[in-house]
């Protein structure tokens, strides 16, 4: 029988003869894009597929291969692609003019609507990214303790510049940001003990850690969070970038904790380029020179209409309570019956509502299912991530779990 390692080999030679145009399209990237791209999370081997059109739930690539999306823009597309309504917001905001280097209405507008949606925030800044957004919310932390101390979590991810591994390793990933970082362990209640001291300025956690593998937190973590930092005086962030998608109120409406801080984007700017920190009215002062705030906070792009007007329309008439509420309950049925079909399997599967992961003991396998579902037109992230739009159906996903049976079913446990 062919080795693990000369299955992938032929995974990738089946991939690459199916796909010339976008064999060609990525040695024209490389020459002028290092790795070929200028997001690494959309790399994987032999190269990625080139995508063209994209409509509803569906992907089309530059050589005619339609794919069903599960991967979601990494939880930023909850809508599906190219919803009609939040185009039509867009033509007619640019129909008033853009980049105008003043205040305008739809950005109040927006502003009410989260505070309306999201309990623990009172006011609220833009951003341009979750990732502004999370370094934004901690300095506001670190200003209004006057403390230096940022307790994060292994495995974290808050940004391209906040981002974190196994706690042996530290708060050594090379490009992030110089801030005192002590990382605990997620979902450890014990540990936090001697972790969260008066030194602690500020506490980011996402309750379901979405690059880290969807792990949910427990409860009684996050209780336990909010009771030490309530003891020493320290913020409280929740970083809510994917997570505001499980609950009509975000993650800490379905948890029932409520943070100091909390952080938004990806999917609420409607697929634009979009951010949000907000959070306790006396916290977010820091940012009003009416009642002697001092910080400043810079961003042309911060309330640009595009994003202004494709968030006030997704908020207002498609992230309905019943919409969250069914597409939340569609990816448990389909974590369920994935963990169903995986169970005595190599592999697993994690996750809470919409957001879910598939993992393997061994990493080639993984390479060879993900490879497997997109010969099938199914297409989930190359690390097993998943998060699922308003567009994908039970149809679609029974199609999923049958394409994964069908591939464990035909796994030789002695490759």
């Amino acid at each position: 029988m062919a080795s693990l390692d000369e299955r992938v080999a032929e995974a990738h030679a089946a991939y690459r003869a199916a796909r010339p145009l976008s064999a060609a399209a990525d040695g024209r990237a490389r020459a002028v894009l290092p790795g070929g791209n200028t997001r690494s999370v959309l790399d994987f081997a032999p190269f990625p597929f080139r995508v063209v059109g994209a409509k509803g739930a569906e992907l089309v690539d530059l050589d005619g291969h339609r794919y069903v999306d599960f991967c979601g823009n990494y939880t930023a597309g909850l809508l599906g692609h190219s919803p009609d309504g939040v185009r039509s917001a867009i033509v007619a905001a640019l129909d008033g003019g853009w980049a105008l280097g003043a205040t305008h209405e739809r950005e109040v507008e927006l502003a009410e609507l989260l505070c309306d949606r999201f309990a623990s925030i009172e006011q609220v800044r833009f951003t341009n990214s979750g990732t502004e957004a999370n370094l934004m919310a901690i300095g506001t932390a670190l200003h209004a303790t006057g403390r230096s101390g940022v307790v994060v979590f292994e495995r974290g991810y808050h940004g391209g510049v906040l981002s974190f591994g196994p706690v042996a390793d530290g708060p050594h990933h090379q490009l992030n940001v110089p801030h005192d970082f002590r990382v605990g362990v997620f979902d450890d209640v014990d540990a936090l003990d001697g972790l969260i001291d008066e030194t602690v300025g500020g506490v980011l956690v996402e309750a379901v850690q979405g690059s880290g593998g969807c792990r949910p937190a427990s409860v009684e973590f996050l209780r336990a969070l909010r009771a030490h930092c309530d003891r020493v005086g320290a913020v409280l962030v929740f970083d809510e970038v994917m997570t505001s998608r499980l609950a009509p109120g975000g993650a800490q409406e379905r948890f029932d904790v409520t943070p100091d801080m909390t952080t938004l984007g990806k999917y609420l700017g409607g697929g634009m380029t979009f951010g949000a920190f907000g959070g306790r009215r006396d916290l977010m002062a820091t940012f009003d020179p009416a009642v002697g705030g001092s910080l400043t906070q810079a961003g042309t792009f911060n309330n640009n209409v595009v994003s202004m007007s494709a968030a006030v329309h997704t908020l207002r008439h498609e992230l309905t309570e019943e919409r969250i509420v069914e597409v939340n309950e569609r990816g448990d049925r389909l974590r369920r019956g994935l963990a169903a079909v995986l169970d005595g399997s190599p592999f697993r599967v994690t996750g809470l509502g919409s957001m879910l992961c598939l993992h393997a003991d061994d990493d080639r396998l993984l390479e060879l299912l993900f490879h497997a579902l997109l010969a099938d037109g199914l297409y989930v992230a190359r690390r097993g991530f998943m998060a699922l739009s308003i567009e994908i159906t039970d149809d679609h996903a029974d199609v999923l779990i049958d394409a994964v049976r069908r591939w464990i079913d035909g796994l030789d446990p002695t490759g």
